[in-house]
């Protein structure tokens, strides 16, 4: 059984440019895979020869995004980007919502460290 799990980052960046790199096939494939392909609600991320297919099934423009795994098993599992705005300082905050099972969960976050040091060095930060 999976448990789902938040992590949220600082990042000094604007929602607008923050939202792009999480929601377009362009922004995604400088960060977050080798390359992405969408078809409609369909994503295809590529990663150095495997690839995976999500539906994104929630959007919320410069705000939210959700996706779904279509090879995941657990209905309910999905891994959303949530933008909130600190207006005093003009930081973006980046929540990411995933789930993973219990002895995964350590590697998954380690993934999203991971991850988010590829974003924030795309963004300049």
């Amino acid at each position: 059984m999976k448990i789902k799990f938040e992590l949220e980052y600082s990042l000094n960046t604007s929602p607008l440019v923050l939202f792009s790199r999480l929601s377009s096939a362009s922004g995604l494939s400088e960060w977050f895979a080798d390359n992405v392909n969408v078809n409609g609600n369909i994503f295809t991320f590529f990663w150095e020869g495997s690839e995976q297919q999500a539906e994104m099934i929630q959007l919320k423009d410069n705000k939210s995004i959700r996706f779904h795994w279509l090879n995941d098993e657990d209905p309910k599992a999905f891994f959303e980007f949530r933008i909130d705005h600190d207006d005093l300082t003009g930081d973006a905050y980046l929540t990411i919502t995933d789930f993973a099972a219990e002895d995964e969960k350590t590697d998954a976050v380690n993934l999203w460290d991971s991850q988010i040091s590829d974003l924030k060095h795309v963004l300049g930060l």
